[in-house]
């Protein structure tokens, strides 16, 4: 007779599956989608995730001889790049501390997300009924700043992901999951299967279950976005991310407690 498995076994590790690659790609993903879209629909047209964005933007604005819509969204590319420098420093200098390096760029990141909604509430409550383009200036930079430490954490937290999956972004993802998608099909229903085909299938089959999820999650978390803003008329939507965010660091430190995972 064989032993009986420990009914220990079967726990299920909430924290752990929380920052896995899958939930924790959705669940960011959903966070920046949420961001960006939120933004752009109180902040009249100015990304935060997507800061490149803002250049295409700005030379729309300056055509218009807009000047001040101008220099504003131009001004989110070097409080981006500023930031990601930034985050780089904390993530290397917290790895040397063996601190939680994923928990402490999320607490980073939920830090600046509640900066973010606190400047929106506090100075401008009705921005999306009143242009004011010397509000929107602090008030998107904080939001890139947020998405900016975003984009940095997922390339600063070794060890939490098996590969580098942009979550602010999704035209790498679009364009990487259709190649994985065409060399699946073409590998599994080659005329000849040998072992290369196989493993190219595997491999790209692989790759679909990780963009899929980080594709969905931003999809939905523009939509929902929009709904939520449109609906409410109100900053408070953006607490939703922070919640979000706040979870994923909690689980972060958690599991770090438990063994090291950065």
């Amino acid at each position: 007779m064989t032993s009986a498995i420990p009914r220990s076994q079967f726990k299920f590790n909430l924290s752990a599956y929380l920052i896995s690659d899958g939930p924790a790609g959705f669940l960011l993903s959903w966070v920046a989608g949420f961001v960006d879209t939120s933004a752009f629909i109180i902040l009249f047209g100015l990304f935060t995730a997507h800061v490149t964005g803002n250049i295409a933007l700005a030379g729309s604005s300056f055509v218009s001889a807009d000047t001040e819509t101008t220099i504003t969204r131009l001004l989110m590319l070097p409080t981006f790049v500023l930031t990601v420098a930034l985050t780089s420093l904390l993530a290397r200098f917290s790895r040397r501390q063996q601190w939680c390096v994923f928990g402490v760029l999320l607490t980073a990141e939920a830090i600046a997300l509640a900066v973010f909604l606190a400047m929106g509430m506090t100075l401008s409550p009705d921005l999306l009924f009143d242009v004011q383009e010397d509000l929107i200036l602090p008030i998107g930079i904080s939001g890139v700043i947020a998405m900016a430490i975003q984009n940095a954490l997922m390339k600063e937290a070794k060890g939490v992901f098996k590969s580098y999956i942009p979550t602010t972004v999704m035209t790498g993802n679009t364009t990487q999951l259709t190649i994985d998608v065409v060399q699946f099909f073409l590998a599994k229903f080659a005329s000849v299967q040998t072992e290369v085909t196989q493993m190219e299938a595997s491999e790209s089959l692989e790759r679909i279950g990780r963009f899929v999820p980080t594709i969905a999650g931003f999809a939905l978390g523009g939509l929902l976005a929009a709904c939520f803003v449109l609906v409410s008329e109100s900053w408070w939507s953006l607490s939703l991310p922070l919640i979000i965010i706040s979870i994923l660091a909690i689980a972060a430190y958690v599991e770090h407690g438990r063994k090291p995972i950065t």
